[in-house]
This record gives structure tokens, sequence and C-alpha cells, in this order.
């Protein structure tokens, strides 16, 4: 049986306490976790300086103790091969460095990406944004102001998504003025939020965030980021269920990662544990080819098969679609339209 690390973790209430009792050093992480360091361990230390190590010790809790291969552990912890300069990978993979106005990108005709806050509360190492001009881009008043002024002015525009970094790292009063903004440009009728928080701190489904996405006009969404079912507990079932009773629309989208989460059985049990907590699978990402990632990489041809095994495991609607989204294209690429023809 696994052994969970017990982090006696702040209040559910709390959020922001748990949102600052963060670990940022990997020797601290691995002395948590009872994980006695090797060569390769030792030699990822440094890969804190290109992308800053980050990781709630809530998300820590639900680590297995003296497992270095621990597919939550993988996510978060620096690795030697970041510093591989991989052929074919870029600083930006989706070719995203080019926003609209300052934290806005218009990428499709009918929904425009505002990257509410630059920061995350845990840090992935895979993430496509790791690179990010964050700085140029900051969630401030000021910049949503203009946002919102080009929304306003873009009818073509039926949906908006919070995005980041992560949007919820916005405060309850933040996001309270935003949605109401929102809420009053006519032509709008969605609202997605895409975010990791939920997962990483379920004490950020505040009952103060749930009553205002219930009283907005706009359909809600939610969109997960989850990669494994071991990230599911009963906190975040607890929190979806509030959700759900508000109306908010909840999916999940993963990314495909060598080592996380690289097989049928593996995403199977993703599927089964995401349903059961309320929340349909969405999207399952190829990975972007972000500068200092590679080693998460997983084929074409070996996701297809993947996801060719997991139609036999799973019933179809827990099937996520399988895609790649590439810089400039009018919307996603669909990567399983072959599955049924190999």
């Amino acid at each position: 049986m696994a052994h969970i690390v017990t982090l006696n973790p702040p209040s559910r209430e709390d959020w922001l306490a748990q949102l600052a009792d963060v670990i940022t050093d990997p020797d601290e992480l691995l002395h948590l976790l009872n994980i006695v360091p090797d060569a390769g361990l030792l030699a990822g230390r440094d890969a804190r300086r290109l992308f800053a190590l980050r990781v709630p010790r809530a998300f820590v809790a639900r680590m297995e103790k003296g497992n270095p291969d621990d597919p939550l552990l993988r996510q978060v912890l620096t690795a030697r091969e970041e510093f591989i300069a991989a052929p074919g990978f870029t600083t930006d993979p989706l070719e995203e460095q080019n926003s609209v106005v300052p934290g806005l990108l218009h990428k499709y005709r009918n929904r425009a990406l505002l990257l509410v806050k630059g920061g995350c509360a845990v840090n992935c190492r895979y993430c496509f944004r790791r690179h990010f001009p964050y700085a140029d881009n900051q969630g401030n008043k000021r910049n949503w102001k203009s946002a919102l002024e080009y929304i306003a002015a873009h009818p073509e525009l039926d949906e908006i998504i919070f995005s980041g970094g992560d949007p919820l790292m916005a405060k309850d009063h933040e996001l309270d003025w935003l949605i109401s903004e929102l809420d009053a440009i006519p032509h709008l009728k969605r609202l997605r939020i895409h975010s990791r928080l939920p997962i990483v701190i379920p004490a950020r489904i505040t009952d103060a965030l749930v009553s205002r996405l219930a009283r907005s006009r706009l359909q809600v969404l939610l969109v997960n980021h989850i990669n494994h079912a071991n990230e599911i507990d009963d906190a975040f079932r607890a929190a979806m269920q509030l959700l759900r009773n508000a109306g908010v629309t909840l999916l999940n989208q993963s990314v495909l990662l060598r080592g996380v989460n690289d097989s049928a059985p593996a995403l199977a049990a993703l599927s089964n544990a995401l349903f059961d907590a309320g929340v349909m699978p969405y999207y399952l990402h190829v990975l972007d080819k972000v500068q200092g990632a590679a080693h998460f990489m997983v084929s074409d041809d070996e996701a297809r098969r993947i996801v060719r095994e997991l139609l036999s495991l799973v019933s179809g609607y827990l099937v996520p679609k399988l895609a790649r989204e590439i810089g400039g294209e009018p919307s996603k690429t669909p990567l399983d339209l072959q599955l049924r023809q190999q």
C-alpha cells in the first residue's frame, strides 16, 4: 500500500494560506517525501534557475512517500533533462507572444483568451507558457479594461476564456468585477475558466466564488487540468459538487506525459475518477513543444495507440479528444480521427 505524506494542511476555508504554504527547494521536497536523491535527481536541482520550482504542500500531501517515480512528483520536480536544447522545441510553441492588447489573445474567431493572472499555484515542468512574457501582460485592472474594450468592440466573440498563469489566482472580488463587466457585454454567451487550482488547492472553490458564478447570466464552464487519478481526493470531489449545484459545466483537459500517464490503464483510471467526481474528460493534449520539456514527449503514433487501447477499456463518453494545438491554426488539430482507420 502506498504511504502518503501527512502534512496537516490549513483548513479548507483558507485557500490563500494554502497558496502561501509552498515548497520551492527540490531538496526539501525530496526530504519531505523520504526520497534519497541519486546522481540524476541531484543534477536536476539547478533546473529551478530555468523555471522556478513551486508546489503547495496541499498537493504534496497526495504524493507517495519513497517513490521517485510518483506521477504527481514527476510533474513538478526539476530535472536535468530541462537543460537539453531539443530540436523543434521553442520558447513559444503556440506563437502566443503577440497579444491583441496586453493579456488578451484572440486566437480563434468566436473566442478570446484573457490572461487573468500570470502566476500559478503550482509550476508544472511541462508548462507551454514557462517562457511567456507575463511582465508584458500583467493581470491588473488597467489591462483588463483594455481587454474589455476590445471584447465589446468585436461582436464575433461569444465566449471568453479565463486563463493565465491561473485565473483563479485572482481573488474573489477581482473575479466578481471582471464577471460583472463581461455580463454587461450583450454578444457574449459563455465564460470558460481554465484552472489547475481546484485540483491543487480545492479550497479555492469558495462559497463566494460559487455564488458569483451561479449569478452570472453567462453559461459558465470550468475546465480543470488533471493528469492522473491520484490527484483527485475527497476535497476536490466536494468542490466539484458545489460547482455542479451552481450550474457550472465541469470538464477536464490532460496532457499526455511520458512517465506520468502514458498508458491506457492510467488514462482509464483518470477518466473513471473524473466521472465519479462529476467531471467529463474533454481533451487529451499531446505535449506542446516547449523548450525544457522534451523528456515528457509521447509521439503521435504512440498517443494514438494508447487511445485505441483506452477505447476498449472505458465507455466512449469517457474517452477525451486527442488533439494538438498548432500556433496560427484556426482551431485545435484532432489526432484521433485516424484511430479507427489504422
